[in-house]
């Protein structure tokens, strides 16, 4: 079963196969993916990394957190599932 991560404090040249080039030292890595942001296409500074195994996934954790990766020392940690949004509106409901 494979164990997603999240990476966070990328640099914005860090692509997806120099994220995943740096995992695959701590084991297999199913997917690595740097989050752009929709409008502009820029990196967002953050993105995913699944690992193969649960253990090759706290290996990584343990060896990555901290990494200088591109002159910047990255954060992993076990990513935490989506919530989702609360649709709608916004407001202010006073008493009038």
């Amino acid at each position: 079963m494979t164990k997603r991560l999240y990476v966070g404090n990328l640099a914005w040249e860090t692509t997806d196969e120099t994220l995943n080039q740096a995992f695959a030292q701590a084991g297999t890595v199913t997917s690595a993916t740097i989050i752009t942001d929709r409008d502009t296409g820029r990196a967002r500074g953050f993105g995913f990394v699944e690992m193969s195994t649960e253990e090759e996934a706290q290996q990584a954790i343990n060896s990555m957190d901290g990494f200088d990766l591109d002159g910047r020392n990255i954060r992993v940690s076990e990513a935490r599932e989506r919530t989702p949004r609360g649709g709608g509106g916004g407001g202010g409901g006073g008493s009038w």
